[in-house]
């Protein structure tokens, strides 16, 4: 897609928002149907917006004619669209048929029933490892007739670096499971794949007791500290749950009522030790003694002999959990792989380094833009709106675009693993099972970038990025311009509609971070 000039003539003008005060705005800066830029004028006029940072463009999916653009050219913190590059990077680089391979290997020899050796357990990042894969990694082992490891068991986490999180990650993040560490030796604790934490279930028990806690997967891994106090059944539950910073003591205070139940997600401090505790833990289930220690980060042996493997599901059928769910975790797991793949070095600098490379070849000036991690995490990402308008229309000529497309959250579509972090928005309108994109989240951010098809069965692109707004949410802001462009005709002669989305967007949950992160729903 040819580039827009630098200079242009910006003609301020004065919007009345829908409900709300005169606000001054700039009115798109490209021409095209008047109708429909006075209509996403008046949308952006509102003033949740006011003395923020808003960028906004729509163009032709086909073509990549631009229809709309009011700074598009901003450089804006995207959060979440940033995983849009990291995801059409690793569907490129790596394959779609592209699997993580964790296994099981020794450097010894076998005599009878015991190994004279130590037995490694390698990893190459699977984000998806259950405790039952671990299981069924130790019940092959036992399978091949061994019961005693007569040396150590080794975690071999070497196919990434040691740097387990992201440049500019919130200190005050690091317990809640969207900010757990990178590994490429870890576990998830359930089937929406957060590697790298654990569930912590916390049950009330008699009036003026301590609550009972749990975690799965059981593991001796993680330690508690229970503060917290049991009140009476008609009480008010008030808890939290989180890991003391550097340590794997979870801290749970506050109160419960007698009866409840209340389930956290909450990161580990070093994944690498809780695969190694949960696959040690499994032996021993499976009746395999390991005399030795468990030791940790050291490579496998060139020569070793495995003895048992489990590959993960494809990355067409990953991207569903990643994309659907917006999982920080998997972007960070990719863009490692990607840098292991292309350089040999699984570490955020050589997979974003190939990122660019590809996002480039795709069109996105990334002369223009910075991308400092691979889900959008870190405040240190900008990417003007413009460049999401050519990633989304270049992607739609590749091989892999229909799973990529698929991947993506669908506007109110209830269903948790196709809507994702849109199964909640836009419902009753012409948007809902219509668009498609990407959501973006974090204080004083939102994005929204992707697809929809207008009401003459045009498919347009848009991406909206707004940053620096004290409003609670803009996320109505969001679905009033996707609805606007699902129900856009050429042929009306009349007014474009500005759909008010109030309606379709509970204010509910924490608007600072996506939806689907809290796990209370979106």
């Amino acid at each position: 897609m040819p580039k827009r000039p630098h200079a242009h003539i910006l003609a301020a003008v004065a919007v009345t928002a829908i409900g709300l005060t005169t606000a001054t705005v700039v009115s798109a800066e490209e021409p095209g149907d008047a109708r429909l830029t006075a209509a996403l004028d008046e949308i952006l006029a509102d003033d949740r917006l006011y003395g923020s940072q808003a960028g906004l463009v729509v163009a032709d999916a086909q073509t990549g004619d631009i229809l709309y653009d009011r700074g598009g050219n901003q450089r804006l913190v995207p959060a979440s669209n940033t995983k849009l590059l990291t995801s059409a990077a690793a569907m490129e680089i790596l394959g779609a048929d592209h699997r993580f391979v964790t296994d099981v290997a020794h450097d010894g020899r076998i005599r009878g029933k015991t190994l004279h050796g130590d037995l490694y357990l390698r990893g190459t990042g699977d984000p998806t490892m259950l405790a039952e894969d671990y299981d069924a990694l130790a019940a092959r082992i036992a399978e091949a007739g061994v019961k005693t490891v007569k040396g150590d068991l080794v975690a071999d986490d070497t196919a990434y670096d040691a740097v387990r999180l992201g440049p500019e990650w919130g200190w005050d993040d690091q317990s809640y499971y969207y900010s757990a560490q990178i590994s490429a030796l870890t576990v998830a604790p359930d089937t929406d794949y957060d590697a790298g934490t654990v569930i912590v279930t916390v049950d009330g028990g008699e009036s003026g007791d301590a609550p009972e806690v749990s975690v799965e997967p059981a593991t001796d891994y993680v330690d508690f500290d229970i503060r917290a106090t049991t009140v009476a059944a008609d009480g008010e539950t008030d808890l939290t749950v989180e890991r003391e910073h550097g340590t794997n003591t979870i801290v749970v205070t506050g109160e419960i009522a007698a009866g409840d139940s209340v389930g956290e997600w909450v990161t580990v401090w070093e994944p690498t030790g809780y695969a190694a505790d949960v696959f040690a833990s499994a032996l021993r289930e499976h009746g395999v003694r390991v005399k030795g220690d468990v030791r940790l980060g050291e490579a496998t042996p060139a020569d070793a002999e495995v003895l048992a493997d489990h590959r993960s599901m494809p990355l067409s059928e990953l991207l569903v959990p990643f994309m659907k769910l917006s999982n920080n975790g998997h972007a960070e797991t990719l863009t490692k792989a990607i840098g292991l793949h292309v350089s040999g070095e699984g570490s955020w600098p050589a997979g974003l380094a190939a990122v660019e490379d590809f996002v480039a070849g795709l069109g996105m000036d990334t002369d223009a833009q910075r991308q400092s991690d691979g889900s959008g995490l870190s405040r240190w990402n900008l990417i003007p709106p413009r460049e999401f308008i050519d990633l989304l229309v270049s992607a739609r000529g590749a091989d892999w675009f229909d799973a990529w497309y698929a991947s993506l959250p669908v506007a109110c579509d209830s269903e948790r693993f196709v809507g994702g972090t849109l199964r909640s928005r836009m419902c009753d309108t012409p948007a809902e099972g219509n668009v498609r994109a990407k959501t973006g989240s974090l204080t004083s951010v939102s994005g929204l970038s992707g697809y929809v098809t207008d009401a003459d069965g045009r498919e347009l692109v848009f991406s909206l990025i707004s940053n620096d707004y004290l409003a609670g949410s803009v996320k109505n802001l969001e679905d009033a311009v996707a609805i606007t462009l699902a129900s856009f005709s050429t042929e009306d002669t009349g007014t474009a509609s500005t759909y008010d989305a109030m309606e379709s967007t509970p204010d509910s949950g924490r608007a600072d971070v996506e939806c689907s992160w809290t796990k209370d729903g979106c």
